[in-house]
């Protein structure tokens, strides 16, 4: 995992939390999080207030690292995209750099929106 901490001025925290928010406005997500590597939440916008965003942060980079020891396994180097489609919600998780976003949607969006809205 990565070592460094990832470490940002006020102002481009606030310029990742609008752009976070308009993905979030764009796509009709619930929440959109970014998350490093290790599980560390660094930002997250929307409807967090009965969400254990700590625990989620930590899951979805557990998710990433499991799914990355699946690809290396069949040759590849990692999957860039997850998704989990649930009855009610559904995360996509995208993979950029040493961060990952995380993005929790419902009925009122749908997965190629929200991966269209991703790119």
């Amino acid at each position: 995992m990565t070592d460094t901490p990832i470490i940002m001025h006020e102002q481009q925290f606030q310029q990742l939390r609008h752009i976070l928010n308009k993905l979030r406005l764009d796509s009709f997500s619930r929440v959109v999080f970014l998350v490093d590597k290790n599980g560390q939440q660094i930002a997250a916008l929307g409807d967090i207030a009965d969400l254990d965003t700590t625990s989620l942060a930590s899951l979805a980079a557990g998710n990433v690292a499991a799914t990355g020891g699946m690809a290396q396994l069949i040759g590849e180097k990692e999957f860039p995209t997850l998704s989990h489609e649930g009855e009610r919600d559904s995360i996509h998780i995208c993979i950029i750099g040493r961060m990952l976003l995380v993005v929790v949607f419902d009925d009122r969006s749908s997965l190629g929106l929200v991966k269209l809205r991703v790119k």
